[in-house]
């Protein structure tokens, strides 16, 4: 049978003056047996295919050059520890969403059943009160490190330009952050929870022009009633949330493009020794472009 050639740009150059032949063999005897090449291993093909998946989000996304530009950013020089607040009200933030998601499977937003659900999640059901009791502290945790955020951001003169928008942002995150915490504590709807916000619903309609119109969208009516539970949780899970996911990402974006300010005290300062340097106008105060003063 006749032995099958190999296209020429497929076969090994020989060396020179050994005739075509390499290590006494010809050059169609070099072709390499399927059984001596290399299986490729599973963990290649895993990690080929993850490659793949990737660029084909990213063809599609554009997300590696704001991925880039987030990872790689320049820091400024004096970056310390105060500049993570940030990100751990983020991570808060993060925990609270998550936690909220596994007691919302066991709540029920009913007046007649909202207590006795909180009572079964906390008593019955595996680490519930573990992770109620880190919804509850984690809310607590959460408004007192978006506090000390903003006040590092004002100390540092980080709100002043360009970054004013993203400082008008951040005050809007402090407001909503306020209202997560007002419409979840109604939820247990016990008789501290249900009192506390009479009194908070009360203190918003004394708001100027627009406050009773606030109290009664809150109540849902003029009193409280069965719709004003149902009416906090929609708040509490629905609206509020996308709104603070929405201006995190318009935050996130703003000091990705802005980046960071240096702490005030590394600012650099003009020497003592040095003497700013005065411009004279020619013909001003009489002096001539030369420097002799002109006649008059």
């Amino acid at each position: 049978m006749p032995k099958l050639q190999l296209p020429a740009a497929l076969r090994r150059p020989a060396k020179p003056g050994s005739n075509g032949q390499v290590d006494g063999k010809a050059p169609e005897d070099l072709r390499e047996t399927p059984a001596a090449r290399p299986e490729p291993k599973v963990t290649d093909q895993a990690v080929e295919a993850g490659k793949d998946v990737v660029g084909w989000v990213d063809q599609r996304t554009g997300l590696s050059g704001f991925l880039t530009g987030m990872l790689y950013r320049k820091v400024p020089k004096g970056t310390n520890w105060f500049y993570t607040l940030g990100s751990a009200t983020l991570f808060a933030f993060v925990v609270q969403a998550i936690t909220g998601v596994f007691l919302a499977m066991y709540y029920t937003p009913s007046p007649t059943q909202a207590y006795g659900s909180v009572t079964h999640l906390t008593n019955d059901v595996f680490l519930g009160e573990f992770v109620r009791g880190m919804h509850k502290w984690g809310a607590s945790v959460m408004i007192i490190l978006l506090f000390l955020h903003m006040g590092r951001t004002f100390f540092f003169g980080a709100y002043k330009y360009p970054r004013e928008l993203n400082w008008v942002i951040g005050v809007v995150l402090l407001i909503l952050t306020f209202v997560m915490g007002l419409t979840g504590y109604l939820l247990p709807f016990d008789q501290r929870s249900f009192w506390a916000t009479v009194v908070a619903n009360n203190i918003t309609a004394t708001g100027p022009v627009v406050g009773p119109y606030l109290a009664d969208f809150l109540r849902a009516g003029a009193e409280f009633g069965p719709t004003t539970l149902t009416r906090f949780y929609a708040i509490h899970m629905l609206l509020v949330p996308g709104a603070i996911i929405a201006l995190i990402g318009a935050h996130l974006y703003l000091v990705v493009k802005l980046g960071t300010t240096a702490p005030p005290w590394l600012k650099a300062q003009r020497p003592g020794s040095t003497r700013p340097v005065e411009a004279v106008v020619a013909g001003a105060n009489g002096a001539s472009p030369n420097g002799d003063r002109s006649r008059t």
